[in-house]
């Protein structure tokens, strides 16, 4: 039997060559992508303003609408829930929800795993099995059980999104126009490390909000824990973003994850400062949580404390992340796809 053809992921031009090859009129294609991003059919007998023979011919050629429930969740003391979705070559991924007051934040995976190999990152750890489809990105914002609460969407769950640019840009189509879900650009944000061609995509051809992972304002100690220092060096990085403007439209954030005794001292925070000014950049502080492999420590609360106060000290925004669901493996750096931890 031929593999199944998924609708969910496709955006208008490629549900207007399917409504082709079915014989249907163009506009076919938009009621299409209301069933599959407004209405949530989950069938494609669920259609029901096409043609009874347009879904009979959609079926009988291999079309299927693509939704998949998590296989598996874990909650957390604290609110936070972590769903399990089947991934791509044996390896799955996880989609994290988190409620706060009046916000509601899905994290979600592009990659199953991730091949930029930063050394205190679980996903990382495990090595890269293979990309998300659109279709698989999708899948996760569509299919949770809370998913018509959502109101933010970050890229931060398992991969590097800059390495899957083409699925993580036609996502993002299909979560912003007004055939799709019609989100505002300024719901989504797009952590990245800084692979840099497909960073120059996302600030070129995208709204959303842009994170990147910087972790040490030094080049030689950031290299230490994060190899794409080499291929893509924080300074050139920084360049590009300068060109950009983050004041109005968009937002820049920092992620800065602190390590007892190796990036979370005075000489570290003014340093930092240093570089990031004039860039309307925001800096996260995120507690590090403890993952196996790597041999570094979380820094005290009140380092941390010390860290942020340097730093608005010196003109630059920073805040200290709150640490959510670390007791089921679901915060920052501890994702794995592991089945083991669900």
């Amino acid at each position: 039997m031929s593999e199944l053809k998924k609708l969910l992921g496709l955006d208008l031009s490629g549900l207007e060559a399917v409504a082709a090859e079915a014989g249907l009129r163009r506009f076919a294609a938009g009621q299409m992508a209301a069933w599959l991003y407004k209405r949530g059919a989950t069938d494609i007998d669920a259609m029901t303003d096409l043609p009874k023979s347009a879904r009979a011919w959609l079926r009988d050629n291999g079309y299927t609408i693509g939704r998949e429930a998590p296989i598996a969740e874990a909650r957390s003391t604290d609110g936070t829930v972590k769903y399990l979705f089947t991934g791509v070559a044996g390896r799955d991924v996880e989609a994290v929800y988190i409620p706060d007051r009046d916000r509601a934040t899905l994290c979600i995976s592009s990659q199953a795993g991730c091949k930029m190999n930063c050394r205190f990152c679980m996903t990382g750890q495990g090595g890269w099995q293979g990309d998300l489809d659109a279709g698989a990105i999708i899948n996760q914002v569509l299919s949770i059980p809370e998913s018509d609460t959502l109101t933010n969407i970050v890229f931060m769950g398992m991969g590097e999104p800059a390495d899957n640019i083409d699925a993580v840009m036609r996502a993002v189509d299909i979560l912003t126009a007004p055939w799709g879900m019609a989100w505002s650009p300024r719901r989504i944000t797009v952590s990245t490390i800084g692979k840099q061609p497909g960073l120059d995509i996302l600030l070129n051809n995208s709204q959303v909000h842009i994170a990147v992972s910087l972790h040490s304002p030094f080049a030689d100690e950031r290299l230490s824990i994060m190899p794409v220092q080499r291929a893509f060096p924080m300074s050139d990085i920084l360049a590009t973003l300068r060109q950009h403007d983050f004041a109005h439209q968009r937002r820049l954030s920092i992620e800065y994850t602190m390590f007892e005794g190796l990036n979370d001292d005075a000489r570290h925070a003014h340093a930092l400062a240093r570089l990031l000014k004039g860039t309307d950049a925001r800096v996260n502080l995120i507690r590090f949580h403890r993952t196996p492999g790597f041999e570094g420590q979380p820094s005290s609360q009140r380092a941390m404390e010390y860290f942020r106060d340097i730093l608005n000290e010196a003109g630059i925004i920073a805040t200290i992340r709150a640490s959510r669901g670390e007791d089921i493996m679901a915060a920052c750096g501890m994702l794995s796809g592991n089945k083991n931890t669900i």
